[in-house]
């Protein structure tokens, strides 16, 4: 029988732990995982929408599988919203929502047509990457329509788990011995739930999942600006597990781009939002999302957005030349900013966010941090920060204490403590 399969992941975090649970269904239907796509029978691509460069090799994984005689299986946001299209790249587009017929599906091409439905794909225990750090969905989809965004398309409206599912599973991480949990959502800060018959916000979910007995820490993502809340804050303030790493993606640092993208807030109002932060929090590691070269965007415009920069003092930023997504209200929009004109733009925001973090970083030098070990000599500060040290042991998974030695804009060194 031919049941091995491979999984090739693109794009977020939500993206990684729609995999996991992939694995978590074929493995229970008996089929065998591989560690090379060119041993499997089935390639799998859980694909990305944001980027074109990331649809594009997905696209070229697909017809490498295709060429090489193998099942090409793709699904993910990209799949989703243009299923026709992948068709032609791929024996079977299936969409993540319909996780529990995959197996019977694969299998046999006569049940592809089949209207399968919406299914709670999220209840599946996963098979976590590491035994250490966890992510744990507690919503999907999204209601907010940023004109560059194909998510609310792919993924559909926001739907959120139930408190007692989400507890249920961090209980079980935190008994397996797992350090860190991450809360996944394209925007946590719109989660809605109930438990014990009283409405539950995201704020509410995270004092109950901090009140659970363990020694684990709980970062989150993604928060929009326009719900991200000063009752969020102080609440992260007075949740000791909680850690002060907040990604806050701003997109853009102009209001009329702002407004063009349908971000529903501006330059003003996210500054305003980083300093409620920053008082209540002021060690707070602050990371971010910007789309350069938004359609129509001017040099003027994007000086905003430097300036931003500038007042926000970021430690991280995830930079993105945008590319139209088909699909999207931007896409009507004329692309009108040339790739070298983006990449100048991209390069210097780069270089203003190596100057903050640098500065920020060095802040840590002769302090002692928490160190969550992800790799021999490698791990993460509370804050998110990376941190390098020596060490003979194998720590990995482990918390331990390190003293900040050396400062450099994109990672910290150290020495163990003993």
């Amino acid at each position: 029988m031919k049941n091995k399969f491979f999984i090739k992941t693109f794009g977020c975090q939500m993206n990684i732990s729609d995999s996991e649970r992939i694995e978590t269904v074929l493995l229970s239907a008996k089929f065998k995982k591989v560690n090379s796509e060119n041993l499997a029978d089935f390639v799998i691509v859980n694909s990305c929408s944001v980027r074109q460069a990331a649809e594009n090799r997905a696209i070229s994984t697909l017809k490498n599988a295709k060429k090489n005689k193998q099942v090409a299986i793709v699904t993910g946001c990209s799949a989703v919203k243009e299923k026709l299209r992948f068709k032609n790249f791929a024996d079977f587009v299936l969409d993540i929502k319909d996780l529990q017929k995959w197996p019977d599906i694969i299998l046999n091409k006569n049940t592809l047509q089949q209207d399968l439905g919406s299914l709670n794909y999220l209840k599946f225990q996963p098979k976590y990457q590491t035994k250490f750090h966890a992510y744990v969905p507690i919503m999907t989809g999204c209601n907010n329509f940023c004109s560059y965004c194909v998510v609310p398309y792919s993924r559909g409206r926001e739907v959120s788990r139930s408190v007692k599912e989400i507890i249920k599973e961090v209980k079980s991480l935190i008994k397996q011995g797992y350090k860190a949990i991450t809360l996944l959502g394209q925007n946590v800060n719109s989660y809605s739930g109930k438990f014990n018959n009283q409405k539950i916000d995201f704020p509410a979910l995270l004092k109950i999942i901090n009140d659970i007995d363990g020694d684990f820490w709980i970062w989150f993502v993604t928060s929009h600006p326009k719900d991200m809340s000063l009752k969020l804050i102080k609440t992260i303030k007075n949740c000791k597990r909680v850690c002060h790493y907040i990604h806050l993606p701003a997109q853009a640092g102009n209001d009329v781009i702002l407004k063009k993208m349908n971000r529903k807030y501006t330059h003003a109002k996210y500054l305003k939002l980083v300093k409620s932060i920053k008082k209540y929090l002021p060690d707070a590691c602050l990371s971010t999302d910007i789309i350069v070269g938004f359609p129509g965007e001017t040099k003027k415009q994007f000086l905003d957005t430097c300036k931003l920069f500038k007042e926000v003092k970021y430690d991280m930023a995830f930079l993105a030349k945008y590319s139209p997504r088909p699909g999207t209200i931007s896409f009507k929009m004329k692309d009108d900013i040339l790739q070298d004109e983006k990449k100048r733009r991209e390069n210097f925001l780069n270089d203003i966010l190596r100057k903050t973090a640098l500065k920020n970083n060095k802040k840590y030098l002769g302090k002692t941090c928490e160190i969550l070990v992800e790799k021999k000599d490698i791990g993460r500060t509370r804050t998110f920060k990376l941190v390098k040290f020596n060490s003979d042991k194998d720590l990995i998974g482990k918390i331990v204490n390190v003293k900040i030695t050396k400062a450099m804009a994109w990672i910290l060194q150290g020495e163990i403590k003993n």
